[in-house]
């Protein structure tokens, strides 16, 4: 059941919409990883009753046909206790070749099947022998009927068919229905940040799906000091009661730009996206699965299936890495905190887990002077 109607989902800011202005760099028109030209994602989201909560998140690299029309990737592994399907091929070769699909942990090959079936039906697909379909997880067992696998090849190809290049829903739907992250209701959430033209004028985009743990810090502020939520709580400060936080689960995080980068400095930024994910808190325990898949969508640097001339391509040098690197650490911060603020409190198989307390959490904030740090910027920075 969920228990946040659809009106009071709107209620409920962004981070940004609430004063909560991650680092320095200005994000883009949506702030979400569709303002990187050509990205487009769509969702299909299951509440059903008191036992299903979870869905479908799809993140599709450009307008065309992914397996044709291939873009450099690179994924970086945070820690391993994960299903992340077709790693080792994109690793191997520095490609993506399918959309990126995200999904409950028990529901990747169901995906996987329906996605493939869907690139095959797909125009200029008629010979194609072979696909690596990418799709990654979180486990929301404690939320979601795991077990009967609720996803059904309908639900990938409607996530697949209304994906689109306009703002993006967070919260509680697609792949985040029923995931939980801090101990409070995690999901979806999105981020994005531009570079200024003397820097290249480069989009990074972020789009997350949390289910892990740690101990929540928003903006640098200690706001689980207040909300009494927090990894090894029960240990540390006994006797305690409520839900807490187990510390274990996993993170997905999807980094987008239309730098032309290669491969070998897509893993470079995919690995500064798990500098963003610490600022946060996380504690990437044994248990959780924390993951970045990264890829350019910039023309110089795509490649066509089964092409076997040589190519001129003109990538990004080190050189250009480093505003990257910020941009990425941002993004992904503030994406993490988008899933927490616009996710809604869920209960499901007899457990109820609450949405953030906005409120409480910006007390904090003001007291710790994390608010509004625009304000502070010299005139003409974002």
């Amino acid at each position: 059941m969920l228990l946040a109607t659809a009106a009071a989902a709107q209620v409920r800011p962004r981070a940004r919409e609430a004063g909560v202005v991650v680092g320095i760099l200005p994000p883009g028109p949506l702030n979400a990883i569709t303002d990187v030209a050509g990205v487009r994602v769509g969702q299909a989201t299951l509440h059903r009753g008191d036992s299903v909560h979870t869905g479908v998140t799809v993140i599709l690299p450009h307008g065309g046909n992914a397996f044709l029309e291939r873009v450099p990737a690179a994924i970086r592994v945070g820690n391993g206790f994960g299903k992340l399907l077709g790693v080792t091929q994109v690793r191997e070769l520095g490609e993506l070749e399918s959309p990126v699909l995200l999904t409950c942990t028990l529901c990747v090959w169901k995906a996987a099947d329906a996605v493939v079936g869907w690139m095959l039906a797909q125009p200029g697909m008629e010979q194609v022998r072979s696909i690596n379909p990418v799709v990654g997880e979180t486990n929301d067992g404690a939320l979601n009927a795991i077990r009967s696998r609720p996803v059904a090849p309908a639900d990938v190809v409607r996530a697949l068919e209304s994906a689109s290049a306009g703002p993006v829903e967070e919260g509680s739907v697609g792949a985040g229905a029923g995931s939980v992250a801090f101990g409070w209701k995690g999901g979806i959430g999105t981020s994005s940040r531009r570079l200024p033209p003397a820097l290249g004028g480069y989009t990074v985009g972020v789009l997350v799906q949390t289910n892990f743990g740690g101990v929540l810090t928003v903006n640098g502020a200690p706001v689980v000091r207040e909300l009494g939520r927090f990894y090894l709580q029960r240990e540390l400060a006994p006797p305690q009661q409520g839900p807490g936080d187990g510390g274990d689960g996993s993170i997905m995080i999807v980094v987008a730009t239309d730098a032309p980068l290669d491969a070998r400095n897509l893993d470079r930024l995919a690995t500064r996206a798990l500098g963003g994910l610490a600022r946060t808190g996380a504690t990437m325990t044994n248990g959780s699965g924390d993951y970045v898949i990264a890829f350019s969508t910039a023309a110089p640097v795509r490649r066509r299936a089964n092409a076997t001339a040589p190519v001129t391509v003109a990538d990004l040098p080190n050189e250009g890495m480093s505003p990257l690197f910020q941009a990425v650490a941002e993004a992904t911060e503030e994406a993490i905190y988008n899933s927490l603020f616009r996710a809604t409190t869920v209960r499901g198989r007899g457990a109820t887990v609450d949405a953030l307390p906005v409120d409480r959490a910006l007390e904090v904030m003001r007291r710790y002077n994390a608010l509004n740090h625009d304000r502070t910027l010299p005139p003409g920075r974002p």
